[in-house]
């Protein structure tokens, strides 16, 4: 496994990115636990969950599981720099209550203490908000966090689908209070949906944040989900942002160029997909969130991947960049 700088920190963290957000509503709590177990054998060190992971009636189901793998001790929490998310709302539905969802500092002190609880451990290394709250001052933002810094409950603070206008504003403010502010930023970020090229990356790499891609392969329609259609098989691919690519004939025929590439030069399409994320700059390490053991070990071959700069190049030409603003959209 490859390691690098997790933005302008000091912490060193794998390339590839364990998401665990199908621990629960979609792989057994047995399941999970192996897969965590192959990711730290094959060197993952960089796990990421949510607190509302598990969803519906069992938000938080995720992070339990995460705990208990924890509680099976050998050096599992000591091994894993673990990342989780604030914003979500975590009342239950039958009993609604304010307070319990974005950015407020009550809420963050709250989902923190709970998160904790679940995860079993006393600190979370990388607590992450999950998407802007513009309804929250910075500097109570920080002022939580800092707290939560003070007591060792936290070590790094980074977003979650944030504008490249908000990365900026956040760690202004930061400096501003002295505190480090934003060390990365989780985005949507693939061959087929570039437009965080524009201004999210720019502005992440400008303030020193690594760049964590979720959704790598687009829900699935880049990891040759054509080819398994052809040859009878299904694919979780058919709901989603990809369903909706998938029956634009415009888009599907993209993705036959590039499955068709893929098969020219004798490269899995899932392969490919993470394996260009893995050159982009200021890229850490895109997310995969396998179901099945299987689907960990195919992530793994990524790393190892080598992508030709013909093959780049073919690659830009089936998925074009936006280009950085202001010049993708004015002079």
């Amino acid at each position: 496994m490859e390691y690098t700088q997790l933005g302008r920190t000091g912490l060193k963290v794998s390339r590839l990115v364990l998401g665990t957000m199908n621990f629960g509503p979609f792989t057994e709590e047995a399941d999970g636990h192996a897969i965590m177990d192959a990711a730290l054998d094959a060197g993952v060190n960089f796990f990421d969950t949510a607190n509302v992971y598990g969803w519906g009636k069992n938000k938080g189901r995720t992070e339990e599981i995460i705990g208990t793998w924890f509680a099976q001790g050998g050096g599992r929490r000591e091994k894993t720099v673990l990342a989780t998310k604030v914003y979500g709302d975590m009342a239950a539905e039958d009993d609604p209550w304010p307070n319990q969802s974005r950015l407020s500092a009550l809420n963050i002190r709250r989902a923190c203490e709970a998160s904790l609880k679940r995860l079993g451990t006393d600190h979370i290394d990388l607590y992450q908000f999950h998407h802007i709250d513009r309804t929250t001052p910075w500097d109570e933002i920080w002022q939580a966090v800092d707290v939560l810094v003070q007591q060792g409950k936290v070590l790094y603070a980074g977003s979650s689908n944030f504008p490249g206008w908000g990365i900026a504003q956040a760690n202004e403010a930061a400096a501003r209070r002295g505190s480090l502010g934003l060390v990365s930023e989780q985005c949507l970020y693939n061959l087929a949906e570039r437009r965080a090229e524009m201004e999210v990356i720019p502005a992440a790499e400008a303030y020193g944040l690594g760049v964590i891609p979720w959704s790598p392969l687009h829900g699935g329609v880049l990891g040759g989900v054509l080819r398994k259609e052809s040859e009878g098989g299904t694919s979780r691919s058919r709901s989603g942002r990809a369903a909706e690519m998938l029956s634009d004939p415009a888009e599907r025929a993209r993705i036959q160029a590039y499955e068709d590439l893929c098969d020219k030069h004798g490269v899995a399409p899932g392969d490919a997909g993470l394996a260009w994320l893995l050159t982009r700059p200021g890229v850490t390490g895109p997310i995969v969130g396998p179901r099945v053991r299987d689907q960990l070990d195919s992530a793994l071959r990524a790393v190892e991947l080598e992508l030709s700069a013909e093959f780049l190049a073919a690659l830009d030409e089936i998925f074009p960049g936006p280009g950085a603003a202001p010049e993708a959209f004015a002079w």
